[in-house]
């Protein structure tokens, strides 16, 4: 009894840390590079060198894997921006995003029909992406009203993520263009800092 006991843990932690996100890396790309619905188990096992028969032990399903992946590589809260002014950290926050935009962008895409129909999925696609933006857009945020740069009752406050994510997908759907540095300058210039009354 004991002896069984004992076996089922070791096969199912037999993958290393190091082992274990290098195969996730690899999960994620596949999912940039050909979307969810084409990813399959021989495709990972192909990619990772790993068998299948690996992958479903640990992980049963290709959803797991997918929603497995998605959290490990969203790891902890980003480091906070705090430039001292409310425009500095948006500026700062924005730049970072455009920096990793091409596979924010192809991921979203990958994923964006799968997530409707699978909750793991979109809650594992929300703490990648989502959740550490609004983390961090909330201190701004909270920084910039006690400061008095930012209107408390300014309700465009409670939309900046979506002013923000929203120029990344939509100028992909318009121009078939990833944003960059000087067309995101110009549309906080131009939208998000005139809806919060600041610049």
């Amino acid at each position: 009894m004991s002896a069984q006991e004992s076996s089922t843990p070791a096969r199912r932690t037999r993958l290393t840390p190091e082992r274990e996100r290098e195969l996730f890396i690899a999960v994620v790309d596949l999912v940039r590079e050909h979307g969810y619905e084409a990813l399959t188990m021989d495709a990972v096992a192909a990619r990772t060198k790993a068998s299948k028969a690996t992958l479903y032990r640990q992980w049963e399903s290709k959803p797991k894997l997918v929603a497995t992946a998605l959290r490990h590589l969203a790891g902890s809260s980003p480091t906070q921006v705090d430039t001292g002014s409310l425009t500095g950290d948006l500026r700062q926050m924005v730049g970072g995003l455009v920096a990793h935009s091409t596979e924010y962008t192809a991921l979203i895409s990958g994923l964006a029909h799968a997530v409707t129909k699978d909750r793991e999925l979109w809650q594992a696609l929300h703490g990648l992406l989502i959740r550490p933006a609004l983390e961090g857009l909330d201190a701004m945020v909270g920084r910039a009203v006690e400061r008095g740069e930012l209107d408390s009752a300014n309700p465009a406050k409670d939309y900046i993520v979506q002013l923000i994510l929203g120029a990344f997908s939509a100028r992909r759907i318009i121009e078939n263009k990833d944003v960059d540095t000087e067309y995101m300058e110009g549309y906080l210039v131009a939208v998000v800092f005139p809806a919060l009354g600041i610049g």
